[in-house]
């Protein structure tokens, strides 16, 4: 096994092509879990033998000792469930029930960490097809794994966030390559580093993603926390997520990057809110809630929403068919009353619609809740082109205006997707720390303006970005064509000369 220091990109593609293995043969969203769990899996196992190594050279004649310091590691690896065990049966058949009964040896042995984390991936599915043909499928993968290139000890690869960083990568590169199925669980890094730091995690602040996905943006606010204050890991995450495999794929991306303190539900935000008190009757309370929820959902459980016991929706009552301020309204419920701060990632419906919407997005205003309205660029989001803004309230505002943004045009842009860089995020957090009007980018509206505007926070009508049009020089126009025009002539004349030459007429 090699033991020289290895490189992020290095990573990345070795796990990327071992999707090889799948391709052509299963779909995407179903093969995504499958190399997602062995990523962990390999991982784990690479670093209890990392340890475990390093104890027999220092300890080699005191097994007991040897294992009672195992016993302490983070985590618990059960004999026969790494990912060594399995790759040495893989010529064997039976390696989808061998990876399964592993995983929940793994889930067992781990209690709470890693409780039912794998209920809902199976290795040993007939989406692989028949059984021949399933057991050389997890062989080559086991393989791909198995490769020198993927030596995952931290002696080798030097920091947990080179596995964190690999993870993530893969995640994107299922919601690029799967569109909406894949991009649900995942919110584009520069959106997540620009909320992250708009909304700036203190040491000591719980955070809240009612919508975590695979927990990307939760994780950013923590590494907000450990960067500006010394490493500290004085926080608390919390989530819920109402898909299984991708609430799975959380927990897991949390394991990976050593975040312990944290709390993941699984189950439905709005339905069925798992994030309560100690008496089990109301809501947790939170310094900062954000996320990127689903926008406009269907079905969101509006039939259930009139009896809601935690007074979610006491502003109104959000449409049937489009769940974006219900996401809203239990954010803001959850909020903590002095410290409480929020940023959501929404639809631009959501700033104009009238109906209920609109009452719901008035109180808000009026009760001085809302800091800022931030318009992003178009195509920076998996699964759709439509662009969409940020939405950033307070429970305690330093005036009652709002700030808006229009950041629609600063963008860098891609093949299929558009993106923000340094810059255009830290142009968006300097014109929002300023809090004050900027030709064409920015405005800060007072409330008698917005409640002059209907309550309407639709951007153009505070942000004025209209460039005039340059005065055409009509003289200059003329002689540019008489003279594109001699050209043209004098090129025919050479070109007829030509033709004689050759023999035309």
């Amino acid at each position: 096994m090699p033991t020289s220091q290895i490189n992020q990109d290095d990573i990345n593609k070795a796990v990327w092509n071992a999707c090889d293995t799948f391709r052509g043969t299963v779909s995407p969203d179903i093969y995504k879990d499958f190399i997602l769990t062995m990523l962990f899996l390999k991982y784990i196992s690479d670093v209890y033998q990392d340890e475990y190594d390093k104890l027999v050279a220092q300890f080699g004649d005191q097994p007991d000792l040897i294992n009672a310091m195992m016993a302490k590691q983070r985590f618990v690896l059960p004999k026969g469930a790494s990912f060594w065990d399995l790759y040495t049966q893989r010529h064997e058949a039976g390696n989808g029930q061998r990876i399964d009964m592993a995983l929940h040896a793994l889930e067992e042995a781990n209690g709470a960490k890693l409780k039912n984390v794998f209920q809902d991936i199976s290795f040993n599915t007939n989406n692989l097809g028949a059984e021949k043909q399933k057991n050389d499928l997890l062989r080559h993968l086991l393989e791909d794994f198995g490769k020198d290139i993927l030596n995952l000890r931290l002696s080798r690869v030097g920091t947990l966030d080179v596995i964190g960083n690999a993870y993530e990568y893969l995640i994107k590169h299922f919601a690029a390559g799967s569109g909406r199925t894949a991009g649900e669980f995942y919110t584009p890094p520069e959106v997540s580093d620009l909320l992250a730091t708009l909304l700036e995690p203190q040491e000591g602040d719980e955070i809240c993603d009612p919508a975590c996905g695979s927990a990307s943006l939760l994780m950013k606010c923590g590494r907000k926390i450990r960067e500006n204050f010394n490493g500290s890991k004085k926080y608390a995450l919390f989530g819920q997520e109402s898909i299984g495999s991708t609430w799975s794929l959380a927990k897991m991306n949390m394991f990976l990057h050593g975040e312990d303190n944290h709390r993941i539900e699984w189950g439905d935000t709005i339905r069925n809110p798992l994030l309560k008190d100690a008496s089990g009757t109301g809501l947790l309370h939170f310094d900062i809630v954000t996320a990127n929820p689903p926008f406009s959902l269907d079905k969101w459980g509006h039939e259930d929403a009139g009896n809601d016991h935690y007074g979610r929706f006491r502003r109104g009552i959000p449409p049937r068919t489009k769940g974006d301020y219900a996401f809203i309204s239990h954010m803001i419920e959850t909020l903590k009353p002095e410290s409480g701060r929020m940023g959501v990632v929404v639809p631009h419906g959501v700033l104009f619609r009238g109906s209920s919407e609109g009452k719901i997005r008035q109180q808000l205003i009026e009760e001085n809740l809302l800091e800022a309205v931030i318009g992003l660029p178009e195509k920076l989001f998996f699964g759709t082109g439509i662009p969409a803004a940020i939405l950033i309230f307070k429970k305690k505002k330093q005036d009652n205006k709002v700030l808006f943004i229009d950041a629609s045009r600063e963008f860098k842009s891609g093949k299929n997707q558009n993106m923000l860089t340094a810059e255009h995020i830290q142009q968006v957090i300097d014109a929002y720390k300023a809090r004050e009007t900027v030709d064409k980018y920015a405005y800060l509206a007072t409330f008698e303006e917005i409640k002059e505007n209907d309550f309407n926070l639709n951007i153009p009508r505070y942000v004025d970005t209209f460039e005039e049009e340059k005065e055409l020089d009509l003289m200059a126009i003329r002689a540019e064509r008489l003279g594109l025009q001699k050209q043209l002539s004098e090129l025919e004349m050479e070109m007829e000369g030509y033709l004689k030459e050759l023999g035309y007429e």
